[in-house]
């Protein structure tokens, strides 16, 4: 398997995923400075030009978070990363997803990229406002979910592994407080050997200093 990443973005739980899993896979790292992501050889490897990207061993690709952590749980059923029971499993992918699609996608997007809600520069700083404010309601609900528990499904899961990133880009990139259970899940995260190893091959250690 070969992981396509940029440092530090979405595709951090991916890799985290990977170095829980153990199992033999290369690193290839996209440089969005460069916009390699539009290059033609990554486009014709994955034409929405994002990461994650995994490619298979059968050259088969991957894309979205949700889809290649599912894969690899599902793949690598003896490391638990996803409950066997139906309510479980669900219960995971629901986390996981909300993190992703909402978290990630309507309350981060508005703050890093707030051009591609409002054209219009003098409407940025309300884009922002507003992505914040999705973001806070996120935190709160994951907090309320890890209430009395060290991970959203009582042990690691593919969902900590998307909450995660949320956690590092809230706390280190914009400087946001944690709520106190996200705060404790973040530090216990960090403290995961996986974790350690994905922020060294990163080159991130100034970031989780």
């Amino acid at each position: 398997m070969k992981l396509y990443y940029m440092p530090g973005a979405c595709s951090i739980g991916i890799h985290v995923i990977l170095e829980e899993i153990g199992k033999p896979y290369d690193l290839q790292k996209i440089d969005g400075a460069a916009q390699e992501q539009y290059g033609e050889a990554f486009v014709k490897l994955n034409p929405k030009s994002k990461v994650p990207t995994l490619q298979k061993d059968d050259g088969a690709v991957l894309t979205e978070f949700p889809a290649i952590a599912t894969w690899l749980a599902r793949k690598n059923a003896d490391k638990g990363l996803l409950p066997a029971d139906a309510d479980g499993e669900a219960s995971v992918l629901e986390a996981m997803d909300y993190v992703v699609s909402t978290m990630h996608m309507q309350g981060f997007s508005r703050m890093f990229r707030p051009a591609n809600f409002a054209p219009t520069e003098a409407d940025h700083d309300k884009v922002k406002a507003r992505g914040k404010e999705i973001m806070e309601k996120g935190l709160a609900l994951m907090d309320k979910k890890l209430e009395g528990k060290e991970y959203i499904a009582g042990k690691f899961s593919i969902a900590d592994a998307a909450l995660f990133y949320v956690e590092f880009w809230a706390a280190a990139r914009m400087k946001m407080t944690l709520p106190k259970n996200c705060a404790a899940h973040y530090e216990r995260m960090k403290n995961r050997p996986a974790v350690k190893r994905t922020i060294e091959q990163e080159g991130l250690q100034a970031a989780f200093a």
